[in-house]
């Protein structure tokens, strides 16, 4: 992956060894029917390789948001995504759980 196109947090586990926390704008491969595209879509962030944060500064939060998200974790085969928009009158008011059943 690009260094200039992600940034990659390192954090230390019990170990000592370095993990990675979390990676912003990462450019995701996506394969549809035997196709390969390098650049599927950029995920905002992804959180321990198995939540994908969707961030948005709308007013109001359409269905397409969700939907997206949805579609992010199902093209990465993970189970949970946050929509968190920071255009809410209230930060927690615009945080959404959205869950791919697989």
């Amino acid at each position: 992956m690009n260094p200039l196109i992600s940034v990659v947090v390192p954090c230390y586990n019990e170990e000592g060894n370095v993990e990675v926390l979390y990676q912003r704008l990462c450019a995701v491969f996506a394969k549809i029917d035997d196709i390969r595209f390098e650049e599927g879509f950029r995920a905002d962030l992804i959180v321990a390789k198995s939540v994908i944060v969707e961030l948005k500064s709308v007013e109001t939060m359409a269905p397409v948001h969700g939907k997206q998200l949805l579609t992010y974790l199902r093209l990465m085969d993970y189970r949970l995504g946050l929509l968190i928009n920071f255009g809410a009158p209230l930060l927690k008011d615009g945080i959404k759980r959205i869950v791919n059943d697989l």
